[in-house]
Formats: structure tokens, sequence, C-alpha cells
């Protein structure tokens, strides 16, 4: 019984929160990177926030100690789809009609969006990046998983590139893609860190199976201060561990 209302709060998240506009409900106060409606006041603007400075598995984290574990690989079996792409106030968000779906051991999960953070919101041994893309998958049960992919300066990004030419400069504006292909985002090496942790931003729910991919992509400094123009600063700060395992792949 406790998996299934999990799984129902999550579906309600996504479809009221994390997969439409980040933009906080009309009954919730808004929320945003900065005082006084930061991160470090979340749990405090409201009763469905509170997860966000109470909860102990939450997300992001440095990845500083991991476990190697004989991890099952990721299966990506995505295809190119036509898709929307969001400003949804907080990020820039593209949502796909049917771009496929990711195999771990616990089960198939469909895309449902991706978004990007700058800088990266996990680290890696105290390294943080210039930015990441959060890659959302939801199970038949509502569960999510959520593949992070993060970026180096260095060459032109193409996949990239197509959703920074389509993203909307004012929140709420929509744009519609006639194909994206989700795949063209991927490292060659699916190597990743595994941990148990939450959504990062209100409500700060948990649960959230997240695999970190290893391998970083790059995009250009010109592409990342096209992101910045609009988010120059959208990512919570790492949290506390408390005791949970991180496995990597051997």
């Amino acid at each position: 019984m406790k998996k299934q209302l999990l799984g129902a709060t999550l579906t309600l998240i996504i479809a009221g929160v994390y997969t439409t506009t980040w933009a906080s409900p009309g009954h919730l106060p808004a929320w945003s990177y900065t005082a006084p409606t930061g991160p470090e006041n979340w749990g405090d603007l409201h009763g469905e926030y509170a997860l966000c400075s109470s909860g102990k598995v939450q997300s992001p984290i440095d990845i500083n100690d991991a476990t190697v574990t004989a991890l099952a690989p990721l299966v990506f079996s995505y295809q190119p789809s036509a898709a929307t792409v969001l400003n949804n106030g907080h990020t820039i968000q593209l949502s796909p009609t049917d771009s496929g779906s990711l195999t771990l051991a616990s089960g198939n999960y469909s895309f449902v969006q991706m978004h990007f953070h700058t800088p990266s919101e996990e680290s890696i041994q105290g390294r943080t990046y210039p930015m990441d893309a959060h890659l959302v998958h939801r199970n038949a049960a509502g569960e999510l998983a959520v593949v992070a992919l993060l970026f180096e300066e260095g060459a032109h990004n193409p996949a990239l590139e197509v959703i920074l030419a389509a993203m909307p400069t004012v929140a709420g504006d929509v744009v519609n893609l006639e194909s994206i292909d989700i795949a063209a985002f991927l490292p060659a090496s699916h190597h990743y860190y595994a941990y148990m942790g939450s959504l990062t931003t209100p409500p700060c729910a948990e649960g959230v199976r997240w695999q970190v991919l290893s391998s970083v992509v790059q995009l250009s400094s010109a592409q990342l201060r096209a992101f910045q123009a609009l988010y120059p600063m959208n990512a919570r700060p790492v949290q506390p561990l408390n005791g949970r395992s991180v496995h990597v792949g051997s």
C-alpha cells in the first residue's frame, strides 16, 4: 500500500508540476533560486514543501565515495518524436510526444521530459559542471527515474542547439518542434552512478531513482551563454547524503 501511495503521489506531482510547468499551482506559494524564496527557505514556504527541509533522501548530491557494484546496464530505447519546448519560469523543458523509454533493473520507464540546470546540480568529487540535463522517466506505477547528463565547455553541441534555437524567452511560452531525437544527447558510454533521492524542486518528493552518467558531453561557451541569458543560476545546492549508498558500475 505504501508503494502504491508513493506512486500515486509522484504521478500527481508529474502531472501538476514536474512535466507541465515548474511554476507553482495557484494554491501554493511561488518559489525561486534566490532569497527570500530560494532553496534555503523552500521548506518554510508551505506545508507541501516540507520535505525540502525535513527530507532525509534529498537530491542533488555530491558523488564522492561510490561503491563499485555490478549494476545492470541502462537500456535506452529512444526514437525521434515531435516535442514542445516550454519556458516554465524556472528552466527550459522539452516534452516529447513519444520518444521511447529507459529500462532499468527495476523495469521499464517511459521518457516524459528533459530540462536543464546551470550550474550542474550534481557534482562528482566536489566538481561542479557548467550545466546539466535531467532526463525524467516514469513507470506504470507513477514512479520516477531520472538520468542526469553533465555538460562541460568545449565543442558546439548540435543536439542541444535544436532546443536552444527554439527556446522561448518569455516564461509560459511554448514552441513546437517537428522532431527531436533524445538519443543524440547521450555520450557513447552509459557508465553511471546510482542512488535513491528526490525531486530537486518543490515539493522535493522522495523515492526517485537517480542515474548520473559518469561520461560528460560538451557544449560551446556560446551555447552556455545563451541558456544563462535566460537562467543564470537555477540549481539547488547539494544535499546531505545521510548515510545513503551510492553505487557505480564495475
